[in-house]
């Protein structure tokens, strides 16, 4: 996620760094940078995000793991009374058996990618919500360039003072916190 995140916003930095721009009117850019992995652990609608999809991994878990306690028994049920049964019940039962654990292994399977892709398109909805709402900051206080800092990013180095990450985790999480927890993923599916 944190590699999405970083490419989104370091193609949008290459996509600003392809106008070229002569030496004299350089000298009085406004720039700023924004760490991707600062700001994402910091705002509050990426961390509930996170925590939900956690939450929903947990909860799906349990239920997997119900059916393969009873997967589990009904195995052992089958190691106990193979002999007393004979030949027959053991051939039948266990390919019944092998046949359960593969729809097992298939549902897990499906939940994990289910998941990951619900995950995945929030996430990708967020930060194009973070990229949108950056770039109206940028426009509204007159920057010519925010560059995106942390890993993946296209930003080496940056003074301190030109990495506006706090205001802009600020504004995101006041906005966050005044929209009643209802953030920019919300926004975006309520204006499909």
């Amino acid at each position: 996620m944190k590699k999405s995140i970083a490419i989104l916003l370091l193609s949008a930095a290459f996509i600003s760094c392809n106008k070229e721009t002569p030496a004299a009117e350089a000298k009085g850019l406004k720039t700023a940078s924004v760490d991707s992995e600062k700001l994402m652990k910091e705002y509050t609608e990426a961390k509930d995000l996170t925590e939900k999809f956690k939450a929903k991994s947990q909860e799906e878990g349990k239920k997997l793991d119900e059916l393969q306690a009873s997967f589990d028994a009904d195995v052992n049920y089958f190691k106990k009374n193979a002999k007393a049964n004979g030949q027959e019940w053991y051939e039948q039962k266990g390919a019944e058996l092998q046949q359960r654990q593969q729809q097992l292994q298939y549902m897990a399977q499906q939940v994990d990618a289910k998941l990951r892709q619900e995950q995945g398109s929030e996430m990708d909805t967020l930060v194009k919500s973070i990229k949108s709402f950056i770039t109206d900051y940028g426009k509204k206080n007159g920057y010519d360039y925010i560059y995106v800092a942390g890993d993946g990013g296209a930003l080496l180095y940056s003074k301190e003072q030109y990495d506006i990450t706090k205001d802009i985790v600020k504004l995101l999480n006041d906005k966050y916190e005044a929209a009643g927890k209802k953030g920019l993923v919300s926004e975006k599916k309520e204006t499909k």
